[in-house]
């Protein structure tokens, strides 16, 4: 499943450059992240490298977008051919 930033998000900006997929974006007034680019790190990772950074612990799973571990890393190599 993707990952969403709740309401609880400071903006600080900590969560954009470790993103591999490039899946977070500047919002209004929070930050969001793509679900079409959230492989929750899987192909990169071993963990979501955002709620690693994240000092707010304001990015959580997202059950409108759930996804196994197959479809992400599915995903994940169609963003990295």
């Amino acid at each position: 499943m993707a990952l969403l930033i709740n309401d609880d998000c400071t903006a600080c900006d900590a969560c954009v450059s470790p993103c591999p997929n490039e899946a977070i974006a500047v919002g209004s007034p929070i930050y969001t992240i793509d679900p079409a680019k959230c492989t929750e790190c899987v192909g990169a990772h071993d963990e979501p490298q955002c709620m690693l950074v994240c000092p707010a612990d304001c990015i959580v799973p997202d059950p409108a977008h759930a996804e196994s571990r197959d479809a992400l890393m599915g995903k994940y190599h169609q963003l990295h051919p």
